[in-house]
């Protein structure tokens, strides 16, 4: 199975990490934190968004970027920034790909960001200055589906059923 890693380099609100936390559980997706930190990890938002999905998460905190790169020097990086040329569905993700976010208030460092130039995407919005970006989880769920749809969705159940009904009745 692919692996797919979400980074989210020092997040502030718990709530938007917890719901981040909450799909990686749910699609099988590593994540990684990059402190410091702008809440607890017993933060009762974090929880709270994150509900009873915690035992499915596979997380790793990290002290700053150096301790994450030093302790992951493969894989393929991808930056998610609004200040990047490329859209995010203008590349191909493979396995063992991270894509990284920054916190809700500044966004990557644009010295990480212009390293690794050619591994910036964005997701489009429209062209106006007021409408500064996304919502950072919503923001990582785009990205993930994409890799995942990319993939195929591997080991994801791909189809539902009704609680009172059968589909495959007419």
């Amino acid at each position: 199975m692919a692996t797919l890693n979400i980074v989210l380099v020092e997040p502030e609100i718990p709530q938007n990490t917890g719901n981040i936390a909450r799909t990686c559980a749910a699609t099988g997706t590593r994540l990684h934190i990059v402190e410091p930190m702008g809440f607890k990890i017993d933060d009762k938002k974090l929880k709270r968004a994150g509900l009873d999905y915690w035992h499915l998460l596979d997380i790793t905190y990290y002290k700053n970027l150096d301790d994450f790169f030093e302790k992951n020097p493969d894989g393929e990086y991808r930056f998610f920034t609004t200040k990047a040329l490329n859209k995010h569905t203008d590349v191909e993700y493979h396995d063992d790909v991270y894509l990284f976010f920054g916190k809700e208030t500044k966004g990557l460092p644009e010295d990480l960001l212009f390293t690794h130039k050619d591994d910036c995407v964005r997701i489009p919005m429209i062209n106006d200055s007021s409408a500064r970006s996304l919502n950072l989880s919503n923001s990582v769920a785009i990205a993930v589906y994409e890799v995942l749809r990319q993939w195929d969705y591997p080991d994801l159940l791909c189809a539902g059923k009704l609680t009172k009904f059968d589909w495959n009745e007419a």
